[in-house]
């Protein structure tokens, strides 16, 4: 076996590479920046190509011996000048390589190969190696076992086997076209990954559904494992990206693996997609050589991604954001923008608010944020949620499914408008617009609205009376909680109208709860009959007769009275209850140890009554009438 080994000439010359086999070297193949001192022999038995330059050499040489006249002069040579040194250059013969495939590494393999030295294959290497055996014709028919038949059994019974070692072989044809595609070694690499793409668990990215290994070691490992292959296949570069993408929706993959590549691509190539990473990496800043390439990459991406909804929790919805807030920082077309926000509609209750806060780009628009694009998305959910078809595999009724989604959309919209509501710029048409554009059945309390109310008539404090009228008209004082009508009923800025409503409601909620309903939360909004017109009216008409403040003073006064009742009330009763429990537990024990009778008659003389074993349960319906104010408990 050959020894070799590399070492670098002075700095004016190239690196050179020497093989020690004990005699001189008499072939210099010059590949890049490297210069290879080797012996013929080796190299002819296994390359042909090799084999016709080193002939080709030989024959000119004669050539030109032959044409020196005889002169004994001239191989008088001494061996210190340099000229002898030019003759020893003659007698060799020279190869010479330019964009030879995988450059000097590659021809190294292939040179220890042709010295009979053992190379290890790997997944990044073979696809280099393979194209630089039939560059140099290492054929099966010139030379048996040879380089192009070894390479193309680790090809196809090793790599192509393998997902990830598939897309590291795709990588490293990315500098072997045309010859790699002339091979046919990219588009065997791009069908193994588009194949095995569907073997593969979406939520798990790199483990294979119908992997049997079990238990808790699996479970260890789907961290090391989540993702690797994609992590990899989003370092292609686009082209060959492009089509393994076409590749997998030509085979219906799953969709979610087809998105999930696109968002490692993406989070790759425009690191700004995360507010968390705003510094660009160094492959995303080489491969993006201008603004319009960054947008018409933008732009097939958001065509590639599948129109079904994600199902990966918060990240995919996070990340369509990001890549929205991209497409218009780059200026991206309508038709890109509509495509995204339709995506981001049917899964808007996956977003925060954080993701709602999508800054105005647009010189048209004096908002902070930009409320017509939440508008069109919000539209896009509702459409969704109205036309759509839930599966349902418990048989529940489609509504009591899609109910959570939409409060949770409309939580997720009042703290929106919470957040707008503070800038000035922010018209009242669009204010009220957005407000009203959920159901009714998105929100069991306006709590949320009346506090986007109140943050807007506070920036906004020029408005007439009745404009705040109008703001305040969005929310629906029945469904105010008490908290938020005491805050309300002491509001200066809200309109008068609206606070003599709020007084009212609360009152009603008040009085219901001292009538016998001791939580707030079962009284029904709808329970709650409206005021009638004319009872509104004679109300305003009060408190328009100069003595607005001492009504108001009254109804706040006789509010906190009622709710002082209500206190008093409910602890009394949990008293009460107690002490029920308490006797029934006692009357028990005394059952079941016998003496019950002598018992029963201490009782009965010291409470003055008498009464069966049964106590009274809290839990229990006990038959209650009520006439002129007293309550009778009819006799069994």
């Amino acid at each position: 076996m050959a020894a070799v080994k590399s070492g670098t000439s002075s700095p004016a010359k190239t690196q050179a590479w020497f093989c020690t086999t004990g005699l001189p070297s008499d072939v210099i193949v010059q590949v890049d920046d490297m210069t290879f001192h080797l012996h013929k022999f080796p190299l002819m038995s296994k390359s042909k190509k090799l084999h016709d330059l080193i002939k080709e050499q030989e024959t000119k040489n004669i050539q030109k011996v032959k044409q020196v006249p005889e002169n004994d002069n001239v191989y008088e040579v001494n061996t210190n000048s340099e000229d002898d040194e030019e003759l020893v250059e003659q007698q060799h013969c020279h190869v010479s390589y330019d964009n030879f495939p995988g450059g000097s590494e590659t021809f190294e393999t292939a040179a220890k190969f042709c010295y009979g030295v053992k190379i290890d294959l790997s997944a990044g290497k073979v696809g280099p190696l393979r194209c630089a055996a039939e560059v140099l014709e290492m054929t099966e028919e010139y030379c048996e076992d040879n380089l192009i038949s070894k390479t193309e059994r680790f090809l196809t019974n090793s790599v192509l086997k393998n997902i990830k070692d598939s897309v590291k072989a795709l990588k490293s044809c990315e500098k072997l076209t045309p010859l790699a595609e002339n091979l046919g070694i990219v588009e065997r690499c791009i069908d193994a990954i588009s194949s095995k793409a569907s073997l593969y668990d979406p939520s798990l990215f790199g483990w294979p559904v119908n992997d049997v290994s079990g238990g808790d070691t699996r479970k260890k490992n789907v961290s090391k494992m989540k993702d690797a292959w994609v992590e990899d296949l989003a370092l292609l570069n686009w082209q060959f990206f492009n089509r393994v993408i076409t590749a997998m929706r030509e085979k219906d993959i799953n969709p979610e693996v087809i998105e999930s590549c696109l968002i490692y691509y993406a989070k790759r190539c425009f690191p700004g997609i995360s507010r968390s990473n705003r510094k660009p990496s160094s492959s995303s800043s080489s491969m993006m050589a201008s603004e319009a390439e960054q947008r018409q990459l933008l732009e097939t991406i958001i065509s590639n991604l599948p129109p079904e909804k994600s199902y990966k929790s918060q990240s995919a919805t996070r990340f369509l954001f990001g890549l929205l807030r991209t497409a218009n920082i780059l200026n991206a077309s309508n038709e890109c923008k509509s495509a995204l926000e339709q995506k981001i509609g049917v899964q808007l209750e996956q977003a925060t608010l954080d993701d709602l806060l999508i800054p105005s780009y647009s010189y048209l628009t004096e908002t902070l944020y930009d409320v017509d694009c939440v508008e069109r998305i919000l539209s896009y959910f509702l459409s969704y949620y109205d036309g759509s078809e839930i599966e349902d595999g418990d048989d529940q009724p489609v509504e009591n499914i899609r109910s959570p989604m939409i409060m949770v959309v409309g939580k997720l919209i009042d703290g929106y408008l919470s957040e707008i509501a503070s800038d000035a710029n922010l018209k009242s048409e669009k204010f009220i617009k957005l407000a009203l554009s959920l159901p009714e059945k998105a929100r069991l309390y306006d709590d949320g609205v009346y506090r986007a109310v109140d943050v807007y008539l506070k920036a906004h404090p020029w408005l007439s009376e009745a404009e705040r009228e109008r703001i305040s008209g969005v929310m629906d004082c029945q469904k105010l909680t008490l908290e938020a009508c005491t805050h309300a009923a002491q509001n200066e800025r809200l309109p008068l109208r609206a606070v003599v409503q709020v007084l009212f409601f609360e009152q009603l909620q008040l009085r219901h709860a001292i009538a016998g309903t001791l939580l707030t939360g079962d009284i029904a909004p709808s329970e709650s009959a409206p005021p009638s017109v004319s009872e509104e009216e004679e109300v305003l008409e009060r408190v328009n007769n100069n003595t607005t403040n001492n009504t108001w003073r009254e109804a706040i006064k006789e509010n906190q009275v009622l709710r002082l009742d209500m206190d008093s009330m409910r602890t009394r009763v949990h008293e009460l209850e107690r002490e029920c429990s308490t006797m029934k537990r006692v009357i028990q024990k005394i059952d079941k140890v016998g003496g019950g009778n002598t018992w029963r008659n201490t009782i009965t003389r010291k409470f003055g009554c008498k009464f069966k074993t049964q106590v009274c349960d809290s839990n229990e319906s006990t038959v209650v009438e009520s006439r002129n104010g007293r309550t009778k408990i009819k006799q069994r």
